[in-house]
């Protein structure tokens, strides 16, 4: 890990019991705060993917939206935003995914990908990889191709990347 993304990891900050007790919540909000730090993080995996031929990248809502929709413009493509159900306007593809009790949704909108357009999807954090796999599962359904999933965090004691497609790209700036 370079320097600059060493002290981006720095200026995370952990919140105990948020959203509820027992958890520590990893806070990017400081990493966001500082300009340096966050053009490192876009830097970083913008040299990972940019070589892959990425078309579009799928952020997940919210901070994906941050860091996919940044790191778009940074890579001269597209961004598609997959968000909660009723959220967009028109038209979607919609996946559901398992929660510790019961289920939840992520939605896309019909026809945002391409067939075989390079997606890159990108969020803040891995953790279970419920998400991941459920937005994942929607760049599938519109037949592009999934190049890789990026994430600024990783959960590593959560397991999530076991969820994801087997032979997919999937990496984290930093590991927890």
């Amino acid at each position: 890990m370079t320097d600059r993304l060493e002290r981006a990891k720095s200026l995370l900050r952990d919140v105990h019991d948020f959203p509820k007790p027992g958890i520590v919540f990893k806070d990017i909000t400081p990493l966001l705060g500082d300009g340096d730090a966050f053009v490192a993080v876009l830097d970083d995996i913008a040299a990972r993917y940019a070589p892959r031929g990425v078309q579009k990248i799928l952020g997940i809502e919210a901070r994906g939206f941050i860091f996919g929709a940044a790191l778009a413009a940074r890579m001269g493509v597209g961004f598609v935003p997959a968000r909660k159900p009723k959220k967009l306007p028109w038209k979607t593809d919609r996946a559901e995914y398992a929660l510790e009790y019961g289920t939840d949704a992520i939605e896309i909108h019909q026809q945002s990908f391409a067939p075989g357009e390079r997606v890159l999807l990108v969020d803040d954090v891995i953790a279970t990889g419920g998400t991941a796999a459920a937005a994942l599962s929607l760049v599938e359904r519109q037949g592009a191709t999934a190049v890789g999933a990026a994430f600024v965090i990783e959960l590593g004691f959560l397991q999530g990347r076991a969820k994801l497609p087997d032979g997919l790209d999937v990496y984290a700036v930093m590991r927890f």
